[in-house]
């Protein structure tokens, strides 16, 4: 069982479905599929093994890095190019405690109570 992704015009996905392993060589799959609804289609994996990151609706496909990525989360957000995720520009702390991001500060904030 495999995963793919339809992109639209801009390279977004729009939809993931599960499809047939591409170990079944009777078909190219992304082709097949693609062809289907009219759309490219790119395959996805869960583990990252391909495209570095799962496809998600709202993520968009790079050709040149052929990669899934997602949404950029905030304004300050860096790309990690060996992953293709955001990182913050500040690493979260690493004390067991819940933090969520503050853009406008630039810090990571405690999540108390």
């Amino acid at each position: 069982m495999a995963h793919y992704a339809f992109l639209d015009s801009n390279n977004i996905v729009t939809e993931v479905i599960v499809g047939k392993d591409e170990t079944d060589l009777t078909h190219d799959w992304e082709a097949f599929y693609g062809a289907i609804r009219q759309q490219v289609c790119k395959r996805t994996s869960y583990n990252g093994n391909i495209r570095k990151n799962y496809a998600g609706i709202g993520f968009t496909y790079d050709p040149q890095r052929d990669a899934f990525i997602e949404p950029k989360p905030y304004p300050s957000w860096v790309l990690n190019e060996a992953t293709c995720q955001w990182n913050a520009p500040i690493p979260m702390p690493t004390d067991d405690k819940f933090y969520l991001w503050n853009e406008a500060n630039q810090s990571w904030d405690e999540v108390t109570g």
